[in-house]
């Protein structure tokens, strides 16, 4: 396990309540209700969130992949992320896709482009060995 020797950020939030509850950040920027997957209450669920916060940490971590490369990335760089809940033998479990889209760039870059994020992205540490991940170029 990797210690962190300097922390840049913290994000802290305070959740009541589970899936049927609230939460919100201690700045305030952050203030939402939560409500189960696949329900028709309003609010969003956790496995949204994560999904969020993952294309977005990885679009910056492609962003650093491509200015090592002297490149920026397409103003229109996207990734859609899916993360399931799912059950395997009675116990839950996440699993993702990302399908990154970056317009403009040859397939061949993109791909290392891709690979490089995947390997230097927080969430995508975090995640590796222990869900299973698909990443895919749109």
């Amino acid at each position: 396990m990797t210690k962190i020797d300097k922390v840049l950020y913290t994000g802290r939030t305070h959740t009541t309540g589970g899936r049927d509850g609230a939460a919100r950040s201690d700045d305030a920027r952050l203030d939402i209700k939560l409500s189960p997957p696949g329900s028709s209450q309003p609010g969003t669920n956790p496995e949204q969130l994560f999904a969020a916060g993952w294309s977005a940490c990885f679009i910056g971590a492609m962003g650093l992949a491509a200015g090592k490369r002297k490149l920026k990335l397409p103003t229109d760089t996207a990734v859609d992320t899916e993360v399931d809940l799912g059950t395997t033998d009675g116990a839950y479990f996440l699993q993702a896709r990302l399908k990154v889209s970056l317009p403009g760039l040859d397939r061949e870059l993109a791909q290392a482009i891709v690979e490089e994020a995947h390997q230097t992205c927080p969430y995508s540490k975090a995640t590796r060995g222990n869900i299973n991940v698909e990443l895919s170029l749109a």
